[in-house]
Parts: structure tokens; C-alpha cells; sequence
């Protein structure tokens, strides 16, 4: 571990108010992708504390998915602070509060407002304002709301291939057969071999990151039969540990369990009961997680889903050596990018870094709560620098409403597929082998075979991602000032606008083009600035290339 994983990575600083009159026609985004159904913020009120959120039942605060401490905006501004800051729109103007809070312009657009937060630790060209007044701080001492570049990617398999999560169909009791066999019928169905993770309890318990025996008898032949159909092995991971258990006993004697403001174990409600938690201050905490992964990699295993560590897991008062909540958030995504096949579900800003990044669970709806979410949250994602992201399972990954749900409808997992298509990143849980009659598999395979034909461009753009911080999937309005409201399309790159069927039973759909000429499926040449309705067939994806 680096010192600064042991110790608060700023000095603390009083808060301050920073208050921006909004410009015309001033879009932003930020803060967090879970609250992408707000964004672009600036037309309506809102307001945030990223310290900690709303409180759901059974837990005192859900700090889900990705945030960091970056708001950017249409006009070529910025806000960053050195931690958690509380942010309103109300009224035309932006108040923000917290430690550190400076606004910063580069540029005039929103391409040029994040490159000037992925250059931050660079070369600085821009106007610079602090909360009070006074000029920033070096350059190079800025920390919070950044997107650092010049890293690795993660492992390619992540976007070369679907990910296949036993989650829906083996929920709390996957077993070594019924592993092999999902993935079997998948191959066997004419789905291509990618990254298969093996999803919540794999193990006994919670901590003891061994293979259940009863359930994998032999793991290092699990492994070796996925490595030769052409696949990759991942394992879920969280920093829970079950009460009373053999790995409870060790890691609370040795002192590196969580402990809350009277001294004792931490006991934290999480979705799956209630557990200790793993102290991430601890340097032999991480270490022990580390000899724990190493082994099971020496087995096979090449990767790991974590998950959990949510700000909410944390506690302001919780002895941790000065760090806060959203700072145990971030070192759960420090130990991670260790792996290069990893991913996470909630990270603090952690922009830049060489980690997938899933969505939040998402019901099996249409509608905003559903698929209308999918593709705003992947933009918030983006725009935060976590250009590594993925729009969650594919039909939904929420597993109470995917069980109550009775029948799949067919339709609607077809154009979530399609949505994930030409996202940076595919995972399928529920099986579409056994899901989907002849004609909707049919429509799911032709929505990989267009991954494939856009692989190279999809790489290309990681590679571009790893080494500015440009996102993969990006809103209209980054190459296009004026379609900054655009929430139901994206683009890959500058050339290629991408525009999925997000309505129950729609053939065709509007597509809004901007200045250029774009050419359809079918070769139709199409000038920009547009707006045109296309066909759209329950196998099609609409997709126009710049000409």
C-alpha cells in the first residue's frame, strides 16, 4: 500500500460557498450517475449532498454507483472541491459547499470542460476562481473531482467479448455444473465466449474467499473447462465478512475489522443481512484480501467483481485513521485496480482509472425507472470519467423484480441488448438460451454481430479513453453545442450516432442528426443538422456513420 491509502489524502479544510450565476442555455452534469434522471442540471431546481444520500429502509444512507466530487458544464466550466460537497440549482444560479471548492473554465463547451478536469495535474489554461476569492493551489496539488490519464486499460476481454453473470439464473447457490452448463447453452445457442463471473455466494461465507466444496469440487477444472471454450473466470468479491464465522474470528483478533465510534466491531446493514466489514485503512486488511485473490487466481480464476463498499457502508465517527466514507468508497476501487479484469458497482472518485464500471441494478421495465435510465446514467458515468462502463445485465439485474416478474418479455430484453450493443461494455445474466424463442435470439445475436462489426472503433476509443480521459459513449452535445436535452442517443466517437428503440412495440424511431452527412443501414445519405424517423425492426439497431 502507498501512504496515502492509510492516511486522509487532504489535509481538512473549512467549507466554503462558491455561488455561480448559471449562463444561457447552461447544461450540467456530475456529482453522481445515480442521479442521472436530473441531468443536464440548470432547467429545474435540485440539490445534493455528496457526502451522503437519501435514506432507502433498513440502511441510514445509499451511496450507490459511481460519484465523484466534478460537475462540468455546457459552456466550458467547471466545479472540483477536495472532497464531498454539497451542491443547488435554484432560481438561475449554482451554490456549491465544501472544502476546497474552486469553479474553472477551459474552454467553451463540454468537450472542452472535461478535458480541462482530465488535465488537471497538467498544464493549466484557464480561468481559475476559488470559494474565496483567492487564486488555486498548484496544479499539480489538485486531487479531488479529477480524471487522472495515462493509465492501463482494463483487460480487453471486457469489451471483446459479453460478459455472462450467473446472477439471475443461479442466485445465492451457483454450483460448478450448473455454471458450466449457462454457459454450454449459451455457446451451444451461437452466443460467442466472453467473461463469465460467478456471482454472490460462491463460497460459504462472507470473508471466506474459498470455493464452497460441496457446491466446486474441483475449481482449477472449472476454471481450465471455461479457459478452453474461450473464456475468462471472474468471482464476486464485497468487504463483508459474516458474523461468528472462522474468517470473523481471525481478521476481528487481529484487528482488522471496521470499528465504529465506541471501539467495538462495526456490525453494517447491507443488502444481504447484516456483517463486519473489512477495515480498508488497515494495510494488512488489503494485504490479507490480496493473499485471499493471489490464491484463488493460482487456481484459475482471472478476475473479480467487486462489489459493495457503498459511501452508506461508512460512518463519519468510525475509527479509520482520518479517512472518510467516501474515502473507504475509493479504497475498495484502489484495491480492485490491482486486477485488470475487474468491476465495480460504486466508486468515489476514482475518473480515469483502469476499472469496469456497471450501472445500477435496473428492473425489467420500460419507462425512465427502466430502459429510458440506461442510457443518461452511462452519460453521467462518462462524463464523470468512468468511460469504462457497462448498462448493467441484460434484461435487468435487479433480482427481486426479475423473479416477480413471471414470463420475460421478449421484446423488451431484445432492445435492452441493443442498447448494451454498442455500449462500452455487454453483460447478460438471464440466459437468452432459455429465455428467448428462435426469432428474439435471432434479434439478440444480430445486436452482437454489430458489436463485432464496430469492435475495433468501440477499442480504439478505450485505448483514446486510457490515455485523455475522453468517454466511449458520449451525449450529442459533446461534439454538438445545442443537444445537450438529447437523453435517448449517444455517439461513439464523432462519427457514429447510435439510437436504440427504448418504446414498447415501436418499429421506428427519431433521430435527431447534427451537421454533417450520415448514412443509414440501408446507405440512405442523410444532411445534417436533422431530425428524421428510421426504421426499426424488432432485429435493428439503428446506427448512422458520419459519410
Amino acid at each position: 500500500m502507498t501512504s496515502d491509502a492509510t492516511s486522509p489524502d487532504h489535509a481538512p479544510e473549512p467549507a466554503s460557498t462558491l455561488r455561480i450565476p448559471l449562463q444561457d442555455h447552461e447544461r450540467w452534469w456530475g456529482g453522481r450517475a445515480a442521479d442521472a434522471h436530473a441531468m443536464p442540471y440548470g432547467t429545474a431546481e435540485f440539490a445534493r449532498d455528496l457526502a451522503g444520500a437519501e435514506p432507502v429502509p433498513g440502511r441510514p444512507a445509499e451511496g450507490c454507483n459511481q460519484a465523484s466530487p466534478l460537475l462540468i458544464s455546457s459552456t466550458g466550466r467547471r466545479v472540483q472541491a477536495d472532497g464531498p460537497f454539497r451542491f443547488r440549482f435554484r432560481e438561475g444560479e449554482l451554490e456549491v459547499t465544501g472544502a476546497g471548492v474552486r469553479l474553472e473554465t477551459n474552454g467553451q463547451s463540454l468537450r472542452s470542460a472535461l478535458q480541462g478536469a482530465a488535465d488537471a495535474t497538467g498544464p493549466v489554461d484557464s480561468a481559475t476562481t476559488s470559494a474565496d476569492g483567492a487564486a488555486p493551489a498548484d496544479a499539480a496539488a489538485r486531487r479531488g473531482g479529477t480524471i487522472r490519464v495515462g493509465g492501463p486499460l482494463p483487460d480487453r476481454a471486457l469489451f471483446t467479448g459479453p460478459q455472462y453473470n450467473s446472477w439471475i439464473e443461479q442466485p445465492f447457490l451457483p454450483t460448478q455444473d450448473g455454471v458450466l452448463d449457462y454457459v454450454r447453452r449459451l455457446l451451444d445457442a451461437g452466443l460467442p465466449p466472453g467473461v463469465v463471473m460467478i456471482d454472490d455466494m460462491w463460497s460459504a461465507d462472507y470473508g471466506n474467499w474459498t470455493f464452497d466444496a460441496a457446491r466446486f469440487p474441483d475449481p482449477a477444472h472449472l476454471a481450465r473447462t471455461l479457459h478452453d471454450w474461450g473464456c475468462r473466470l471472474m468471482l464476486w468479491v464485497v468487504p463483508y465478512i459474516s458474523p461468528d464465522s472462522p474468517a470473523f474470528r481471525r481478521l476481528e483478533g487481529a484487528g482488522l475489522l471496521l470499528r465504529g465510534a465506541d471501539g467495538h466491531t462495526a456490525l453494517r446493514r447491507w443488502w444481504n443481512g447484516v456483517s463486519a466489514v473489512l477495515d480498508l485503512s488497515e494495510p494488512q486488511a488489503v494485504q490479507w484480501f490480496h493473499e485471499q485473490a493471489d490464491a484463488l487466481c493460482a487456481l484459475g480464476v482471472d478476475g473479480f467483481k467487486f462489489d459493495g463498499a457503498d459511501v452508506g457502508d461508512f460512518r463519519d465517527d468510525d475509527l479509520t485513521g482520518g479517512l472518510r466514507p467516501v474515502d473507504m468508497c475509493r479504497q475498495w476501487s484502489r484495491l480492485a485496480a490491482r486486477y485488470p479484469l475487474s468491476e465495480m458497482r460504486a466508486s468515489w472518485d476514482m475518473g480515469g482509472q483502469p476499472l469496469a464500471q456497471r450501472v445500477q441494478d435496473t428492473p425489467p421495465a420500460w419507462g425512465e425507472a427502466g430502459i429510458v435510465s440506461l442510457i443518461p446514467r452511462m452519460i453521467a458515468q462518462s462524463l464523470m470519467g468512468y468511460a469504462y462502463c457497462c448498462p448493467d445485465m441484460v434484461g435487468g439485474g435487479e433480482i427481486s423484480a426479475m423473479q416477480s416478474q413471471g414470463d420475460i418479455d421478449q421484446e423488451f430484453f431484445v432492445r435492452y441488448a441493443q442498447v448494451a450493443a454498442l455500449a462500452p461494455m455487454i453483460q447478460f445474466s438471464a440466459s437468452p438460451a432459455r429465455v428467448l424463442d428462435e426469432e428474439h435470439l435471432a434479434a439478440v445475436r444480430a445486436a452482437l454481430r454489430l458489436r463485432e462489426h464496430h469492435l475495433g472503433r468501440l477499442l480504439d476509443l478505450a485505448e483514446h479513453a486510457a490515455r485523455t480521459g475522453e468517454p466511449i459513449l458520449r451525449p450529442m452535445a459533446y461534439h454538438h453545442p445545442g443537444l445537450e436535452d438529447v437523453r435517448d442517443q449517444f455517439m461513439l466517437g464523432e462519427d457514429l450516432v447510435v439510437a436504440p428503440v427504448l418504446e414498447r412495440g415501436a418499429r421506428s424511431r427519431r433521430v435527431i442528426l447534427p451537421a454533417g452527412t450520415w448514412t443509414d443501414a440501408q446507405g440512405r445519405r442523410h444532411e445534417g443538422p436533422t431530425t428524421i424517423e428510421v426504421d426499426a425492426p424488432l432485429e435493428a439497431l439503428p446506427v448512422l456513420l458520419r459519410a
